[in-house]
């Protein structure tokens, strides 16, 4: 690894405009303006239904944040309501929102990669689950061969990927496990998601280390309102789980 000055990066999840927790946003932008770290990745579900309002809030908040923000969309950012626009148009008012809130993303030791792993139409019932496509994967895998060497690589998604965090069979991400084993022979070092609404932290069989974020909205589940703080020096990661001071746990079930 080349040795760089340490990168910190803050890792929210699940944000949920139109649900959203107005004290734990507050929280975390404070946190962002006091401490300013490189850049701020979200994994995912900065609306509840993706409607115009929601989307705006979104914007409006994020582009308040004073560094570079990297943005995937989550299973609730398609739109619910409007089978049409989710059908011909599923991620245009995610990507006017991130063309809104572009700024330079240049981590010096680090390799972003982001991994798609929503879809407009999926052949079971549930569609909140995860899916990586073909095509998602070959661009994350394109992305990944390119990193310059002595990087770390990590890829950012909604869902995780597998079985790994100890959810039932039934809520897997649909080709989350082959997908996982192709990013780590590309050589992806981790793996940033959101979803659960819990954060965990953990080393899977395929290689790379998974880290989930927990959520900043109302629908807390086991964890309180959360972010994950993380630091990358010389290709060594560390995480810091970081929890809204005075928040109960939340009761909220998927």
């Amino acid at each position: 690894m080349v040795k760089t000055s340490p990168v910190r990066l803050f890792h929210v999840s699940d944000l949920h405009f139109g649900a959203e927790d107005a004290a734990a946003l507050a929280w975390f932008a404070g946190t962002v303006e006091t401490e300013r770290p490189d850049a701020v990745i979200v994994t995912g579900d900065l609306t509840m239904r993706a409607r115009a309002g929601e989307w705006a809030a979104a914007e409006a908040w994020l582009g308040r944040l004073p560094v570079p923000v990297s943005v995937e969309p989550g299973n609730h950012d398609l739109p619910y309501f409007n089978p049409v626009r989710r059908l011909l148009r599923p991620y245009g008012r995610h990507a006017r929102l991130v063309a809104a809130i572009g700024k330079p993303l240049n981590l010096p030791g680090v390799w972003l990669v982001p991994l798609r792993t929503t879809a407009r139409f999926q052949w079971r019932l549930n569609w909140s689950r995860g899916v990586v496509g073909r095509g998602s994967l070959a661009e994350a895998l394109a992305k990944l061969r390119a990193c310059p060497p002595g990087h770390l690589a990590i890829v950012a998604c909604h869902h995780p990927l597998g079985d790994s965090i100890g959810r039932s069979a039934a809520k897997r991400t649909r080709g989350g496990g082959e997908a996982l084993a192709a990013l780590a022979r590309a050589g992806a070092g981790a793996v940033l998601s959101g979803h659960v609404h819990d954060p965990f932290d953990m080393v899977s069989q395929a290689g790379p280390r998974l880290i989930g974020a927990g959520t900043l909205s109302q629908r807390v589940r086991r964890t309180p309102p959360s972010f994950n703080a993380l630091t990358i020096v010389d290709g060594r990661l560390e995480v810091d789980v970081r929890t809204m001071p005075s928040a109960p746990p939340g009761s909220f079930s998927p």
